[in-house]
């Protein structure tokens, strides 16, 4: 492996991590800070090379499907970027399933979800035609609940084929809130089990100067998000928006709520987020997600299309694009403006304070917003303004617009879905 491993180049900041065999490896870090990259470098050249033998990686993201442009591009870019252009000669990559092999000491890397009981059953079956699991690396582990991660931990155990190896856990993650289980786990908490990492992109060296600049103008325009992706600092808490939510498991069966619809934020570069919503006895329940970058509209509707967004419930949609809604209503869709008012922004926070928010698991960007959605900060007086900060926080608009129906004496609609107040009412078509 001397060969391969003169190709790789590795940040310093991460070569303690590299080299550590405690049990977690937990590595929080700014956008940018490379940790990702290095973690999937240090996993092929160990997995690459005899010493390690018998041993075999678990990936794993909240989101299944989320894998192939992340920790497999990753993984794959680490491969080539290792071995060159023959890179064939030394692993076996495959795309269904998303599966790498490396042919010279015969470990797999293979990739899960989370997503529900279903996938952690399959992740608690999982066994290889040669050696054992040894490896499990979490990317976005800010995404997995706790008991998620206790799964994953009790997968790691048995008598190991080679003395050489060992078990570990790698999570790398942005450290979004500082209330997450995951600081009081494994950086609150001291054990000899434990390392905990900290990497920014200043720390680097192959951060280009355009990214440094872009960096400088988020440390300008929001203080507070740049202490979490430029720095890499917890969210702090003070400023937090809502906090009336819980992440947990719930039925999202059409049946169960008192009524049920979608709210959309359009995007391009930034989100395009769209929430299906539902009440039940006065509370809110986000039931489903699709957040995308960098698509258009017809895209866009061709992936609700496929996934089964119901057609039959309202789209109460941002009200600065009637292109776009025309489009959704062409294509279907039950959708229309949220007619924007005076003070309606805060109308709507005032509105989803007052009630019990229920996010479920699957709905991962609308966590990770909620966890850091915030009021600016005067840099001067240190105190917090009336203004919610407008970075990363389209699925916080799209939640707004969900509770309009219920904000504006909404009308009953037959087959369980709330209707528009009279005045917004929908045209028939």
């Amino acid at each position: 492996m001397a060969m391969a491993e003169a190709r790789v180049q590795f940040n310093v900041v991460f070569k303690e991590a590299n080299r550590t065999r405690r049990r977690y490896r937990a590595m929080k870090g700014s956008a940018g800070s490379g940790k990702s990259v290095n973690v999937a470098q240090d996993y092929i050249v160990k997995l690459s090379d005899p010493k390690y033998k018998g041993a075999n990686l678990l990936v794993v993201r909240k989101i299944d499907a989320s894998n192939k442009n992340s920790t497999f591009a990753e993984l794959t870019a680490a491969i080539v970027r290792i071995f060159g252009s023959d890179y064939d000669r030394y692993w076996r990559i495959k795309l269904n399933p998303l599966e790498l092999e490396c042919k010279i000491t015969g470990s797999q890397i293979i990739f899960r979800g989370m997503k529900d009981m279903n996938e952690r059953e399959k992740v608690k079956s999982i066994n290889f035609p040669r050696g054992k699991l040894t490896w499990i690396w979490v990317e976005e582990a800010t995404e997995l609940q706790e008991a998620d991660v206790d799964i994953l931990d009790d997968r790691l155990r048995g008598i190991l084929p080679n003395p050489n190896l060992y078990y570990q856990m790698t999570f790398t993650f942005n450290p979004v809130s500082a209330t997450h289980w995951i600081k009081r786990k494994y950086f609150d908490y001291k054990s000899d089990d434990i390392f905990a990492h900290h990497s920014t992109y200043l720390t680097n060296r192959f951060i280009d100067p355009a990214y440094h600049k872009r960096m400088m103008m988020r440390k300008e325009q929001d203080p507070e998000g740049y202490e979490i992706y430029g720095l890499g600092n917890w969210g702090e808490t003070g400023g937090v928006i809502l906090k009336n939510y819980v992440v947990e498991e719930f039925d999202t069966s059409f049946s169960r709520f008192d009524s049920m619809h979608h709210a959309q934020d359009f995007g391009y570069n930034h989100a395009n987020c769209i929430l299906t919503v539902g009440f039940k006895d006065g509370e809110l329940f986000v039931c489903n997600e699709i957040y995308v970058h960098e698509m258009d509209t017809a895209q866009i509707i061709e992936m609700a299309n496929r996934q089964g967004l119901n057609k039959r419930l309202f789209m109460y949609c941002d009200a600065a694009e009637p292109d776009r809604i025309q489009m959704w209503q062409t294509a279907g869709y039950r959708a229309f403006k949220v007619i924007k008012e005076p003070n309606s922004v805060h109308a709507q926070i005032d509105y989803l304070k007052q009630i019990k928010i229920h996010i479920h698991p699957s709905c991962v960007n609308t966590t990770k917003e909620i966890q850091q959605w915030s009021w600016r900060k005067d840099p001067k007086t240190g105190l917090y303004l009336d203004e919610p900060v407008e970075v990363f926080d389209d699925a916080m608009a799209a939640l707004r617009y969900s509770v309009e129906p219920m904000r504006k004496k909404p009308v009953r609609m037959s087959g369980n879905v709330v209707g528009t107040p009279a005045a917004q009412r929908i045209p028939k078509w």
